[in-house]
């Protein structure tokens, strides 16, 4: 399945210049980087990135993470995955802008649906 990332525009840059990241301030703090499902996602933009322009959200195949990804609770007890390495750029299956329209991040259509 599909897990997705939301990165800042340099954040996004420096990984594809580097092609490797230890991820976002607050991953680099925790010691992990920090991932959302396709359900999570929408929460996790409005909840940190709230008001936030020239995001990116980044997809990548938990399959292809193998045990450096665990699946643990956060929000509410939800699971969510946590990748105990660098992210790199061969992870990152698709990266597309995250737009703020009227307020709010615009996530791409049947998000949902491509994580299945």
């Amino acid at each position: 399945m599909l897990i997705f990332k939301i990165f800042r525009a340099d954040e996004w840059a420096a990984l594809r210049k580097v092609g490797a990241t230890d991820g976002a301030p607050i991953d680099v703090t925790d010691g992990y980087v920090h991932f959302s499902t396709a359900e999570q996602a929408e929460e996790t933009a409005a909840k940190h990135f709230k008001g936030e322009d020239g995001l990116f959200l980044l997809a990548v195949d938990s399959d292809a993470l193998g045990e450096a990804l665990k699946w643990e609770p956060s929000r509410g007890g939800a699971l969510f995955p946590h990748l105990y390495r660098q992210l790199t750029l061969e992870d990152v299956v698709w990266a597309q802008p995250l737009p703020l329209v009227d307020g709010a991040h615009e996530f791409p259509a049947g998000l949902g649906e491509a994580s299945a």
